[in-house]
């Protein structure tokens, strides 16, 4: 009986083993149909199956002519030789007042008047001596008549000749005084009749960027200027450049300036003046570089990035940015093998033209890097 019961157990285990083992074999078959629809990986090679392989795109890493750049930051600022700063030449009353900030004016335009009493004594000293020339001439010519007719001696004659030299000497220092005044006097004859008031005009075309007076207050000749113009088609661009870098740049040099409110924007500058000092705090050189605006789009204190050219015509490998992925703070990229597997390779980059990254390190000419569907390669590696 004891026999019998043995036999059975040993007929159970075996029976157990079976099954387990059947099990077994199904999931090593069912792996081995899985392998067939995704990627696997075979000594650091990330391989793929002909579906996934329609949805990687590569493209052959080779040099292209790529200008080396210096990248700066700096901000926009008014160019002070495109500048003027109106101050007050009298002291008076604000007048006829048509400037706001922001207007765009013409050279010669009036922005206001200033009534002072200044230029009603100038203009008064002007008008006597007018007169007092006037009297001069008349007596000049009466007494060269009387001493042709030998009705006056040669005395008489040389002193209305002194007076009338006199005369003409008031009159030319009178209207010398107008005019640093800014009053032309032939003007005024014609227009206000001889009145205080003197016209403050633009002496350049440009825009009015800062107005500090109004309507009706009174000013004082000083150096405090009433109403700045700018011409804003031209701006400077102050950049901090750090102390090892300044022997890369030179006066002359081309630059490109983009600016956070306008990426898209791509304005062309010139070095055009290095400072003397470094920034014992910072250790940076202030670099002045002169931009042309047409569009009057950068605005002074905007901030911006100013990009050097060092060398036009250097030759570099560039990618396109979706092809480096980053994982840990290092950069990497996938390059194919062969048609079906593929590798990640660590790779040193800079940034490059618009699309593309400038490659220092890690890849060589004629390499084929993965530009679509490096996250489909990414998630392979993850999963097997």
């Amino acid at each position: 009986m004891k026999t019998k019961n043995h036999i059975c157990f040993l007929f159970f285990v075996g029976f157990v083993f079976f099954v387990v083992g059947c099990k077994g074999g199904t999931k090593t078959s069912q792996n081995k149909e899985e392998s067939k629809t995704t990627g696997s990986i075979r000594g650091g090679l990330v391989k793929l199956d002909e579906r996934m392989l329609q949805n990687i795109k590569t493209e052959e890493v080779s040099e292209k002519p790529m200008p080396t750049l210096l990248t700066v930051t700096g901000k926009v600022q008014c160019n002070e030789d495109k500048m003027t700063r109106i101050l007050a030449p009298v002291s008076g009353q604000i007048l006829n007042l048509t400037v706001k900030v922001g207007d765009t004016i013409k050279k010669g335009d009036t922005l206001f008047s200033i009534n002072s009493r200044e230029v009603a004594a100038a203009v008064s000293d002007y008008m006597g001596s007018q007169k007092d020339l006037d009297m001069a001439e008349k007596s000049y010519a009466m007494t060269k008549d009387l001493f042709e007719h030998l009705a006056a001696s040669r005395i008489s004659l040389q002193q209305a000749e002194n007076e009338l030299a006199k005369a003409k000497v008031q009159v030319a220092r009178a209207k010398e005084s107008l005019l640093v005044l800014g009053v032309n006097m032939s003007e005024k004859e014609k227009t206000d009749g001889l009145n205080a008031l003197i016209p403050i005009r633009a002496s350049m075309d440009g825009t009015v960027i800062e107005r500090h007076l109004t309507e009706g207050q009174f000013v004082q000749p000083d150096n405090n200027p009433l109403v700045t113009i700018a011409d804003l088609t031209t701006l400077w661009v102050l950049a901090d450049v750090y102390e090892r870098d300044l022997h890369l740049v030179k006066i002359g040099q081309k630059a490109e300036v983009i600016t956070a409110a306008y990426p898209e924007l791509c304005c062309m500058a010139n070095v055009i003046r290095i400072g003397d000092v470094v920034d014992p705090v910072t250790r940076t050189v202030k670099v002045r570089f002169l931009v042309s605006d047409p569009t009057l789009s950068l605005k002074p204190e905007m901030f911006a990035s100013v990009s050097i050219v060092l060398d036009e015509a250097a030759r570099v490998l560039t990618v396109p940015e979706k092809a480096v992925f980053t994982e840990g703070g290092q950069n990497f990229v996938y390059v194919s093998t062969n048609d079906k597997e593929f590798s990640r390779k660590q790779v040193e980059i800079t940034t490059g033209e618009s699309g593309q990254l400038r490659i220092l390190s890690g890849l060589k000419p004629g390499e084929k890097v993965v530009n679509d569907g490096v996250l489909l390669l990414s998630q392979q590696e993850d999963r097997i």
